[in-house]
């Protein structure tokens, strides 16, 4: 790669609708032999139906960057503001968070 290429950077456009990001409560998981599929969730409390918000696609050298990347950053976040606590995996996920059971 000249040296011209490296100066210029990556270029990377972020449109409002995006910048706005989409929360998610929880992940899902799976993979083939030629790519691993992300699944955002958004769970809500005392509803028992919860939607895909987001899906991404990777390829496993980049399922395994993102990997790598997301251990470094917590690891730095732990550094800077303590300890995440986890959740008991013997709880399991919880499904209406504590809160009322919402009526039609």
């Amino acid at each position: 790669m000249s040296e011209e290429k490296k100066k210029e950077g990556l270029n990377i456009e972020l449109t409002e609708e995006v910048a706005e990001g989409t929360y998610s409560n929880l992940a899902i998981i799976n993979h083939s032999p030629s790519e691993f599929v992300v699944d955002f969730i958004q769970m809500m409390p005392g509803i028992q139906k919860a939607r895909v918000k987001s899906r991404v696609i990777l390829t496993p050298q980049h399922a395994k960057r993102l990997m790598k990347a997301l251990v470094d950053n917590v690891n730095k976040f732990e550094n800077q503001h303590g300890e995440i606590k986890d959740v008991d995996p013997a709880a399991g996920i919880p499904i209406n968070f504590g809160g009322p059971t919402p009526l039609a």
